[in-house]
């Protein structure tokens, strides 16, 4: 079926939920995106299209996480291009709305705030980022709710029993680990009626982390950044054979690399994003962690992470 393509919060509850009635859906999962969509981003696509009945995709643009205008209009939209990635994935429904019918009266003078937990990693590179990203998630995890134009008796319950409302789940990826685990953080403290799923980092065949702002990398710094996850891939090896994580010989491995320029990495709980520095030296890896790192290739600014288990 080809995908159905709406602008405003009005259309996106209608259609939806007319999808709901025509396809008698007990699920419904939404995949909040920025567009310039790729593999990983089909991932999440296809993941929610196995596990829901109707499928809502968001492309949106978010002007509150862009701390740089410069970078803001530089980052590269491709609407069509995105629609067809999704209709391939089997999605229902797009929603890509102006920034007037996000935010309607301009900049919200209320936002949800990261706390501690946005403040480090990516949020002290990044002032303000977490807190704007997560703003529009809330938005974003309201307008997608299903059942807002469901008829009456219509509705189902999480378990597809009459009298309640469709199960509602939501698609991240574990490529920005950070902001999954504030999303996941943000959901149970505010009482949001969603499970959030993370779906795992899609990396090509070479290694690296599949990224929008990986087309803005020349082929030199490309070769460059896979130093990135090779020096990853070190640690979980390291961990699943329960060794000593070396933490330090991984980042000599990185700074090593003249074209990349290291910001942060290190070994954190999955949860807290604390770092977990007594299993990064002499003593044996056990339990579970979250390697992150983050790094300069050219002008290019690159995440990725690693779960670690023994």
């Amino acid at each position: 079926m080809p995908i159905k393509l709406v602008t405003t919060v009005a259309d996106l509850h209608s259609q939806s939920a007319q999808l709901l009635t025509d396809k008698n859906g007990t699920s419904q999962g939404l995949v909040p995106t920025m567009g310039a969509l790729h593999e990983g981003h089909a991932a999440l696509a296809r993941t929610a299209v196995e596990q829901n009945d109707v499928v809502v995709a968001t492309i949106f643009v978010n002007p509150l996480q862009f701390g740089d205008a410069t970078d803001l209009d530089r980052y590269p939209r491709t609407l069509d291009a995105d629609l067809a990635l999704l209709e391939a994935q089997g999605v229902d429904l797009a929603f890509a709305p102006s920034v007037e019918e996000v935010y309607p009266g301009g900049e919200p003078l209320v936002r949800i705030t990261s706390g501690r937990l946005g403040e480090k990693w990516e949020g002290a590179s990044r002032p303000g980022h977490f807190d704007g990203a997560l703003t529009v998630v809330a938005k974003l995890l309201h307008y997608g709710t299903p059942g807002a134009g469901l008829s009456a008796g219509k509705a189902v319950d999480s378990e597809g029993a009459p009298g309640g409302l469709p199960a509602y789940r939501a698609y991240f990826g574990q490529k920005d680990a950070q902001q999954l685990a504030l999303v996941r953080r943000m959901v149970s403290d505010l009482n949001f009626p969603v499970e959030i799923v993370g779906v795992p980092t899609v990396r090509s065949a070479d290694g690296l982390a599949l990224s929008s702002r990986n087309r803005f990398l020349s082929d030199d710094e490309r070769e460059a950044a896979l130093v990135l996850s090779r020096a990853l891939r070190l640690l979980e090896e390291r961990a699943k054979a329960r060794e000593p994580l070396d933490l330090e010989s991984a980042q000599t491995m990185v700074q090593s690399q003249p074209l990349v320029g290291l910001d942060y990495f290190d070994v954190v709980d999955p949860d807290t994003l604390e770092p977990l520095a007594e299993n990064c030296r002499e003593t044996p890896f056990r339990g579970e962690a979250l390697a992150l790192i983050a790094a300069k290739v050219g002008p290019v600014r690159l995440i990725d992470n690693m779960p670690l288990s023994s």
